[in-house]
């Protein structure tokens, strides 16, 4: 597999995406807090931007896995992408007082805690995204989409309800990361050698 991915160019359309979500974020958050998040027309800007960003996620991976695509490069900047997109977008809507800022310490502990962990586990293997992750990162990007419009009324009400769905799968799908990585570090082949070693 290390061979495969070091005969990929990363100079590729999935990692150009991934690029360009990064490149998308300081637009976003200019538009975010623009006039401070006081202008619709503003922030009806930003939620295109946050969702063309959001796209960017999707299609790079999809772009990547059917063409071959994959490369290290793509593999370390996509997860950073992603949550540099949605840790700016929730950082600017609690700056605006639009949004909690338990939420935002919340999801951003929850990000960048698996992230480390992925990395702590590394040697023992690749913990791939799940259903849950997948949906974590579709409620998350509703809720934010949400909360960058304009809402009022009933439709307001429904953006705090998504937003409650969204920490909550957050909080839960961490937690499930947390004990499959306790379980691979126990039951990898590393950790078999480890112990034949001791033994």
């Amino acid at each position: 597999m290390t061979e495969v991915l070091s005969r990929v160019s990363p100079w590729n359309i999935a990692n150009y995406l991934t690029v360009l979500r990064l490149l998308l974020v300081p637009v976003f958050l200019g538009f975010l807090l623009a006039e401070d998040g006081g202008n619709a027309g503003y922030r009806l800007v930003a939620a295109g931007v946050f969702l063309l960003a959001a796209l960017t996620d999707r299609i790079d991976g999809q772009i990547a896995r059917s063409r071959g695509l994959i490369t290290s490069f793509g593999k370390l900047a996509d997860p950073i992408a992603d949550k540099t997109l949605i840790g700016a977008a929730l950082v600017g809507l609690s700056l605006l007082g639009d949004l909690w800022w338990w939420v935002t310490v919340v999801v951003l502990v929850r990000e960048i805690g698996v992230t480390v962990l992925r990395f702590v586990v590394i040697r023992h293997g690749v913990m791939p995204a799940g259903r849950g992750g997948k949906l974590k990162t579709v409620l998350q990007t509703v809720a934010i989409t949400l909360y960058l419009l304009p809402l009022t009324g009933v439709l307001a009400t429904l953006a705090v309800a998504v937003m409650v769905a969204a920490v909550v799968v957050t909080v839960v799908t961490g937690v499930e990361i947390v004990v499959k990585a306790l379980v691979l570090r126990t039951t990898s082949e590393r950790a078999d050698m480890k112990r034949a070693a001791r033994g």
